[in-house]
């Protein structure tokens, strides 16, 4: 710690197709720091995967534009060394040790920052990490194994074929005559809509799945189901609060990255959505059902339907959800009465909570 600080390492970038999101998503998240009670140490990684640190502010190219948004990798390369209780940052260069940092904060989305890869660098380094943990980052990554457990808890959720790389012939027939049409067509392990396509015949079906597995080696054909786009975000370890209910309105037919993070004009996000309050009450409940089922913590968006004969089916869990100035998770607690600064600063609270509960568990007999 720094004079009585708490230093705090951002991480951002990362190698996913998310890397820009998360540039965007790490500005909001260090300007919420509160100076305070907190140093920020800045990590941004290239898609190669290298660390850099960004000594004093975020280094980025074209900072305000979404579409060209990038990476400035003239700074120092670092790595994370662990070291028993001392976990330290040290220069690649000239193996100068950095100092010691307290919470490891991921502003990471999609594969190596969403999926437990971070976390367990974290956990092998003995250091607090906010949002979930190994299992519960890699659940909620993997649209596969969640829909199961989802669908084993009586949870719904859109019926699926689970297709495999290594799969000669894809059951496009079956497919059809299961769902009909339209589709969606998605990669196991992504988010922010990358490599999602909606399929209205076989011929945009093959395409669609073509197109996913470029991604994945595990692609999801999903059935579509029609209904309002809801989420709400999810706070908390032990004791978990729920926000108020969003929805998501879009020009296109469904909510694709471009209309998330490139067109502000492409969507409209409606807080708090226009449903009654026991409608409310009833999604909240199951966002905090869903979380608690995959052993989430810290934080979690939880995203659904809801029919017009008012079922509610579960879309997906983001358990880092983005967090630029149009990203749903910030706006929502916001609207729920807690200042993106509040919200950061219980993030980093929680992360702490739960390594010294963790710590204090046995490992040995």
């Amino acid at each position: 710690m720094t004079a009585g600080k708490i230093t705090v390492a951002i991480v951002f970038g990362g190698r996913s197709a998310e890397h820009e999101v998360s540039l965007q998503s790490a500005q909001n998240v260090i300007r919420s720091l509160d100076p305070e009670r907190f140093t920020p140490v800045l990590i941004g990684i290239d898609r190669d995967g290298r660390w850099f640190l960004n000594e004093e502010s975020i280094k980025l190219f074209h900072a305000d534009n979404p579409k060209d948004i990038a990476l400035n990798v003239s700074s120092p390369q670092v790595g994370l060394i662990p070291n028993g209780p001392e976990r330290q940052l040290v220069r690649m260069d000239n193996k100068e040790a950095l100092g010691q940092i307290d919470v490891l904060f991921p502003v990471l989305h999609g594969p190596y920052g969403e999926d437990g890869a971070v976390q367990g660098l974290a956990k092998m380094a003995n250091l607090p990490c906010v949002g979930a943990d190994v299992t519960a980052s890699a659940v909620g990554m993997d649209k596969d194994i969640m829909k199961r457990l989802l669908r084993d808890a009586g949870i719904h959720n859109a019926a699926f074929t689970t297709l495999y790389h290594w799969q000669k012939e894809w059951p496009i027939d079956e497919i059809e005559a299961q769902y009909g049409y339209p589709v969606f067509v998605k990669p196991s392990n992504m988010g922010s809509s990358i490599g999602v396509s909606r399929a209205s015949d076989k011929e945009s079906l093959i395409q669609a799945i073509t197109h996913a597995f470029q991604f994945d080696q595990k692609v999801l054909v999903e059935e579509a189901v029609d209904g309002r786009e809801l989420e709400v975000a999810i706070l908390g370890n032990d004791q978990v609060m729920a926000s108020s209910v969003g929805e998501i309105l879009t020009r296109d037919k469904f909510y694709s990255y471009e209309s998330k993070y490139l067109d502000a004009n492409a969507t409209e996000l409606n807080i708090p959505a226009d449903i009654s309050a026991s409608q409310t009450a009833r999604i909240q409940a199951t966002a905090i059902q869903v979380y608690q089922l995959l052993c989430c913590s810290g934080l979690a968006r939880v995203d659904m339907f809801l029919t017009s004969d008012d079922e509610i089916f579960i879309n997906e869990i983001n358990t880092l959800p983005d967090f630029t100035n149009i990203s749903m998770y910030p706006k929502l607690w916001e609207h729920s009465g807690l200042s993106q600064q509040s919200l950061v600063t219980q993030l980093i609270e929680l992360a702490i909570e739960r390594f010294q509960q963790k710590h204090n568990l046995k490992v040995t007999r």
